[in-house]
This record gives C-alpha cells, structure tokens and sequence, in this order.
C-alpha cells in the first residue's frame, strides 16, 4: 500500500518538483498540496497523510515549526518532514522539539526524499548524518534562551546602533539597556557586541 503525502510549501514551483519526484515511485503518491500552514492543518484533516513534506519559511501566516506542532496534535497526526533550505542549528533543534520525523535540506537527491517518507511511515525518524551530530550537540548543550527584550537589543546592535540609540529606540535608560547586554553577553558567552551577533547568527537567535 502506498504512503500518502501531503506538500507544503509556499512556492507552486517547489510543489510541482516534489510531486513529480514522489509520483515516479509507486511506494508514495501525493494526496494534497498547501500553501499556508493553516490551509496545511485544515486539508490534513481532509485527506489524512501518513507524511507531510513541509517548508520551514511559509511567507506569511505560522511557519514551518508551529505547522509541525500543530499537525502532531491532531487526533490521526501525519509524521512531518521538513524540507528547506535553511539548516541553522536553531531551526533545526525547533523542529524536532516539535515533533518532527526529519529535516531534510531541498538539495538532497530525489531517492533521498523517498527514503525519509518511507521511514518516516514507519514511525522511525531520518536524518542526515551531519545534521544527526549537530542534533547531539544541541541537545546536551541547550541553545541560550534570551527574552523577547533581550532579543530586541540584539536586533537593534545588529544595526550597529549605540547603547543611546538603542535606549531612544526602546524608551528606556542606557542603564537599562547596559544591564541588557550584560545579560546577553553572559547567556551567549561572548565579550563583545560583534562576538554577540555572529554567535547569534550561528545559532539562529538572528
């Protein structure tokens, strides 16, 4: 009996590719298409998919990840595999916590894709080996939790701005904003404002 599987991606073109990449393997067909995640969760319900094929970015509305835990509550819910372009440690950990059966990077060969789904159907989980020891890592060394504020200040020093900039910005002291980058250099690790932005960048915080 065939893998049923549903696409979700925000570009026809990305769509179109796996369908036909999937439809030349008789172990799998194709029951659905979505754009959104919304629609994603809505037509899972429908057409019941043993596997999801799903984006990380999908334009506007939820993305990738909160589709993932989404369609995991669902009371017969699909495995989901994520397939991008985007491998940052940060996304990568998310979507597993999510609950997701793989991650799987859109440059991967076609006979690659259909092993995923035919292991994901089995209730297994696959991953590439470098992404698996990345995974490792992550997990026994937790990514540096920042607050939404936090997160703020980190954003405005990528712009290059100034402890007074940053303070005008966010309508608070440079005090505050000085007690700000204490807490982030010290999450992070890191003893200056450059050091701070590339970690950031490194492990998706950016």
């Amino acid at each position: 009996m065939s893998a049923k599987v549903m696409l979700v991606d925000d570009h026809p073109v990305v769509r179109t590719g796996l369908r036909a990449v999937i439809e030349s393997h008789e172990s799998v067909i194709v029951v659905g298409e979505a754009s959104t995640g919304e629609e994603a969760i809505e037509l899972a319900r429908e057409v019941l998919p043993d596997v999801v094929l799903c984006d990380l970015r999908l334009g506007e509305g939820i993305d990738g990840i909160t589709t993932t835990a989404a369609l995991r509550a669902l009371p017969r819910p699909p495995a989901v595999l994520i397939l991008t372009t985007f491998d940052r440690d940060a996304e990568v950990l998310g979507a597993i916590e999510a609950g997701a059966a793989g991650y799987l990077l859109k440059d991967v060969p076609p006979e690659t894709i259909i092993r995923a789904i035919e292991v994901a159907t089995r209730g297994e989980v696959y991953m590439p080996p470098e992404l698996a020891s990345r995974v490792m890592r992550g997990l026994r060394s937790p990514l540096p939790k920042l607050t939404d504020r936090e997160l703020e200040v980190l954003r405005h020093l990528e712009q290059g701005k100034s402890n007074r900039d940053i303070a005008k910005a966010l309508f608070v002291s440079e005090a505050t904003v000085k007690s700000h980058l204490v807490h982030i250099f010290t999450k992070l690790d890191v003893d200056s404002r450059a050091r701070a932005i590339r970690v950031a960048h490194d492990t998706g915080l950016l």
